[in-house]
């Protein structure tokens, strides 16, 4: 499965078969479907990356992260910190 930017192509949110979601740009592996749950969000939601090295963060705002692919630099979106399903998790 590979993950899609934020202008085109299929967005996955509804998506809950078995898999590895991957970079669409480069084929890296980003997150695992057992890391996806169902948010209010219109974009798939995850409480973790696949691999610890899955994705390079960097400070965008208060309570949130800009993400990219930690092989090519790929636009990702956000983790949000403190809004996964538990207390104190965070959202891809």
């Amino acid at each position: 499965m590979s993950f899609c930017s934020f202008f085109g192509g299929e967005v996955f949110k509804d998506h809950f078969e078995p898999g590895v979601y991957v970079c669409a740009q480069c084929g890296y592996e980003l997150f695992s479907s057992r890391s996806k749950y169902e948010h209010s969000s219109p974009w798939p939601a995850f409480t973790d990356t696949i691999h610890e090295d899955s994705v390079a963060k960097r400070k965008d705002r208060p309570g949130a992260l800009k993400v990219s692919c930690g092989k090519c630099g790929n636009g990702l979106g956000h983790e949000f910190l403190n809004d996964g399903p538990k207390r104190g998790q965070s959202r891809f």
